[in-house]
């Protein structure tokens, strides 16, 4: 492999960053290009061949349905909600014309550790957003109250799995915002070889 042929997947991978889910209009992927996508976004780490994480597909015909639950979850948690608070909910739902649910689906009877599992579910989310970017989309990854709903969860599914995101994918309605990244001198360094407090 020469230079030139790493230039584009590293372009890719320089280049991706993520949009506003509001801001996200059609077209989104076809179902064959969103299935492509997934396929894409299960490869990844994972100590055991577990999979402890799954994906499901919201299509455009169950957004109300998808809506009406977590509006009623909402409610059910919070009974007191104001009408912008409903109206938030409603709108959460509707986002974007794709959306994907990123599920942690833990092995709990495993002996790899719930924690290499839990790191295999978010790697699977940041594949599935590598994979949006490379077909020619934006996707957006939230978590936000709806993930960390229980009520929400067993729309899709039942404990011990949590949600690890909703990842909202279509195409910039407006340019990309690029956003301030890491100092990298804080970030990475070389290890000297003594012990060190982390800072």
């Amino acid at each position: 492999m020469t230079f030139n042929d790493r230039a584009t997947p590293l372009s890719l991978l320089s280049t991706r960053r993520s949009a506003k889910a509001r801001d996200l209009v059609a077209p989104a992927p076809d179902a064959g290009e969103l299935a492509h996508i997934l396929e894409i976004a299960a490869r990844t780490p994972d100590h055991g061949k577990l999979a402890p994480w799954r994906f499901v597909v919201v299509p455009a015909a169950a957004r109300d349905a998808l809506a009406a639950g977590i509006i009623d979850a909402y409610r059910a948690e919070k009974p007191e909600a104001g009408r912008l608070e409903i109206e938030a909910m409603d709108q959460f739902a509707r986002q974007a014309p794709a959306l994907v649910v990123v599920l942690a689906s833990p092995k709990v009877e495993s002996h790899i550790p719930l924690w290499e599992q839990e790191l295999s579910a978010g790697a699977a989310a940041m594949n599935l957003l590598h994979a949006v970017h490379a077909s020619g989309y934006a996707g957006s990854w939230l978590t936000g109250w709806a993930a960390y709903s229980d009520r929400v969860r067993d729309l899709f599914g039942a404990a011990p799995e949590r949600i690890a995101g909703f990842v909202f994918i279509g195409t910039p309605g407006k340019p990309l915002d690029e956003r301030p990244r890491p100092d990298m001198a804080r970030v990475a360094s070389t290890w000297a070889g003594t012990a060190t407090d982390g800072n």
